[in-house]
């Protein structure tokens, strides 16, 4: 799992930070649906701010462009996870 998590990872070019957008990894995790994996990512988010960071260094909501079935695109809600949190979102099940 660790080489497919590489695989896929992102980064912003002006900062060199990396991220991951949640619905690349939502399967690697464990998560068929969004729905179950947006759920993680919420709790995610209120670990992270327990743990004295704020989730927006580390949460961020994005949208992302899908191509539909007869060759029409549609904007769907992602996050771009850091690093951190991925971890965040590993550790915690529903």
């Amino acid at each position: 799992m660790h080489s497919d998590f590489e695989q896929i990872v992102k980064v912003e070019e002006e900062t060199g930070i990396e991220f991951w957008l949640a619905r690349d990894i939502q399967e690697l995790l464990g998560y068929a649906k969004w729905d179950n994996f947006s759920k993680v990512i919420g709790k995610a988010r209120i670990s992270c701010e327990t743990a004295g960071y704020d989730p927006s260094d580390h949460f961020l909501d994005v949208g992302k462009m899908i191509t539909l079935g007869k060759g029409g695109q549609r904007e769907i809600a992602d996050v771009a996870l850091t690093r951190y949190a991925c971890y965040c979102s590993k550790w915690r099940p529903l």
